[in-house]
Parts: structure tokens; sequence; C-alpha cells
């Protein structure tokens, strides 16, 4: 019966009559589409800080004498504390019921971490401000999907989770990022190019304060607290939070080993040139921006479900299309194009269905654990284990690797529960009818 009660205080319950004092107003449209767009903005300028290193490494490593070794625990120690962050602060905001005031602490904490890069003059500096960012980053998100849970309607919520994790982060860490850095980095140099990925977070920080507004649960103190205990524990025992999380262990690994390893085997296996490879991955950038939007709006209308299972079996044709296909570079970029759309369901399985299975009280909690745990395990450990079976059998195995994760990410998804708010309302109309 508790469980039965409590699921009455879902975000996707919230379409459904559900009583006053556990659904208040949404706030107006106008909002909705400010918040989700201030909220894809900041986490864009999450990612522009966080690739930077990635795109100014050619520049940094001479100067600091870093050695790959190094350069790789750069990469993992970030991944790693962003997981534990997106864990921990997620956690921390259900407990106190604090959105915005934390965001804004992250959000001025990365671009401090920024300009603490800029300033390194050892690895172990380096190491140190890569780490406090990943702090810093890793609970950006799921505080921002949690504010969108409340106050945005719950038939738009997939479409504003979609654009608020996937077009802001597309355009500037894919698109921006690489461009604009190393030109100032050619001009300038690599370390004031950090001042200038530092910055605009502060401005957003300043846009956060000034106009998102908190989200205040309106129940009863008591009743509140009563429902914060136990937090984890009830999150956990949601099928669709644990399905989702093995899920982002899957199409996390799925996302940073192709990132890794695909340029290396477009070069060295299938002998494009440097110029080819980069316009191939390029594609990867396109496809992400326009899937994005596309794939959590389709969501919206058709369930979350057959989403979930057709994109990670859709996404196998990239390993298979670069292993395999014999045509031009054309015909391999379509094939990248379309498969690639498979990100528009990050969104779905870190965020979307998680919010929409738990009670409100517990949102930040349930997307802390869908990101987090994809993260520790699907970013951190993933590459390495792809770039161990590739030495020692060659780079067509990360290329499985993708086939494997993706094909079993959809295996796994028959197994979620809808939640799309348009199709429980069917399903209730359908129930009473009977």
């Amino acid at each position: 019966m508790a469980s039965e009660v409590s699921s009455l205080d879902t975000p996707a319950a919230r379409s459904l009559d559900a009583p006053a004092g556990f659904a208040p107003a949404l706030p107006s449209s106008g909002y909705q589409v400010l918040l989700t767009a201030l909220l894809s903005l900041n986490f864009g300028f999450v990612l522009f800080d966080r690739n930077a290193l990635n795109f100014l490494m050619p520049f940094i490593q001479p100067e600091l004498g870093i050695n790959n070794t190094q350069v790789g625990l750069l990469a993992g120690g970030l991944s790693f504390t962003w997981a534990l962050a997106a864990l921990g602060i997620g956690l921390l905001s259900d407990r106190f019921g604090s959105r915005k005031g934390l965001l804004i602490i992250a959000t001025v904490t990365f671009s401090l971490c920024s300009f603490m890069t800029g300033i390194a003059g050892s690895f172990l500096m380096l190491l140190g401000a890569r780490l406090l960012m990943g702090v810093a980053e890793g609970g950006v998100m799921p505080l921002s999907q949690a504010l969108i849970a409340k106050d945005v309607a719950p038939r738009h919520r997939g479409l504003a989770m979609g654009v608020a994790q996937g077009l802001g982060s597309s355009l500037l860490g894919s698109f921006v990022a690489p461009v604009s850095l190393v030109a100032f980095t050619a001009a300038f140099g690599w370390r004031h190019a950090f001042f200038l990925a530092g910055a605009p977070g502060l401005l957003s920080a300043l846009l956060i304060a000034w106009l998102i507004r908190e989200s205040v649960d309106v129940r009863p103190a008591k009743e509140v607290t009563k429902a914060q205990s136990g937090l984890l524990r009830e999150v956990l025992k949601q099928r669709n939070v644990i399905l989702c999380a093995l899920i982002g262990i899957l199409l996390v690994s799925y996302l940073v080993v192709c990132w890794a390893f695909m340029p290396l085997y477009l070069t060295n296996v299938r002998r494009f040139d440097p110029r080819t490879t980069g316009w191939l991955m390029g594609s990867l950038g396109i496809s992400a921006t326009i899937a994005s939007f596309a794939i959590s709006a389709l969501s919206d209308r058709i369930g979350r479900r057959p989403v979930m299972i057709a994109m990670p079996l859709l996404a196998t044709i990239v390993p298979l299309g670069a292993m395999f296909f014999a045509g031009s570079a054309w015909g391999l970029a379509a094939i990248f194009l379309v498969g690639w759309s498979v990100t528009g369901v990050y969104p779905l399985f870190m965020s979307t269905i998680p919010a929409e299975s738990v009670p409100t009280h517990s949102l930040a909690t349930a997307l802390g654990i869908c990101m987090g745990v994809g993260e520790i395990l699907g970013g951190a450990l993933s590459p390495f284990l792809a770039g161990f079976a590739a030495d020692r059998v060659g780079l067509q195995a990360p290329l499985w690797l993708l086939f494997g994760a993706a094909l079993l990410s959809g295996l796994l998804s028959l197994g979620l529960r809808e939640t799309a708010p348009r199709l429980r309302v069917v399903a209730d109309a359908c129930s009473l009818q009977r």
C-alpha cells in the first residue's frame, strides 16, 4: 500500500488528477521555455569546459611534460569524480530541498576550476583542478533535470529534458569548443583559452540566480521529512531505475569508446586520411544535435519504451558500418548520422524515465544514480577495457564492444515500464472503461 500511495506523487502522475496537495500548479509556458533554454545553455558551458582539455592537450602536453598515461588519468579522474558528484549531490538536494542553490554553486565552481586549469604549472595541479571540476559538473544535470521534471508540463517533458541535456552540450561542446578554443589558443596561448572557457559559466550562474525559481514542495513539513527518510532504498526498489542504470553503463560505454577508438580505426584500419576521419567524426555531432530534441519529442508521442528499444538496436549499424561498409565516405557518414541518433535516448534513461518512475521528493536521487553509475563504469572503466582488448586483438575489438553494448541495451529496454504521461492517460482511461 505504501508504494501505491507514493506512486501518486510521481511527475507522470501529476498529469492524472493527482491530489491537490501533491501537484502544485505549473508555471507559465513562457517560464517553462525559459527554464529549459537556460539549463540547456548552462550544460553546454559544462561540456565546453569539460572538453576543453581534450582539444587543447596537444598544446599542454609538451609544455607540462605530461605522458600519455597521465593524459588518461586526467580524463578518467574527471569522469570518476563527476559520477560520485552525480550520486551525492542528487541525494543531498532531495534531503534539503535546495536545487537552485546547489546548481548555482556548482556552476560557479566549475568556472573557477577552468581558471585553475589555466594557471596549473604541473601535472598534479592540473589533476587537482580536473578532479574538483568533476565534483562541480557532475551534479549539474541531475539538478537541472529535477527542476524540469517539476516545472515543465508532462506532455512536453521528454522534449524539454532532451533539449536541456543534448542541445546545448552538442552545439557548444562538440562544435563551438574545438573551433573557438584551438583558434584562440593559436593566437593567445592555452592558458588564456581556459580563462575564456570559464567566463561564460559565471554569467550563467547570475542568470540562474535571477531568472529561475526554486520549486517548493507544498506538502506539510512532517510529510516531506517522512518521505525523505530512506530515499536511496525507496529509489532502488523501482525496476525502471535499476534498468536505466544498467542501460547507462552500456550506452555510456558505447559513447566514450566510440569517441576514443573510432578515429583510430578509421585512420589506421580503414586508411581514411585525417581530414576525412575528422569529417566523419563531425557527422556524429550533427546527428547528436538533431537527435537531442527529435528523439525525445518522439518519445512524448509514442512512448519511452518503444524508443528505448529501437534506438540502441539501430545504433549497431555504426560499428558494423565502420567495419564492413565498403562504399564511399559519404555513405559511411550517412550510416553514422542515422546510427548515432541513439544519443537522443540518453536524456530518457538518465533523466526522463527515472524521474517519471519515482516520487517527486526523490527525483534528484534517482537521476544521480542513473547518471553516476553509467559514468563510473561506462565513462571511467570501459575505455581502459577497450584499449586492453585492442592491444591484444586489434582495433576491431572496441567496435565489437560497441555492437554488444548497443544490442544488450535494446534487449534490456524490453523490461522497462512505460512512463510517458500521454500513454498513462490512455491506459488509465481503458482500465476505467473495463
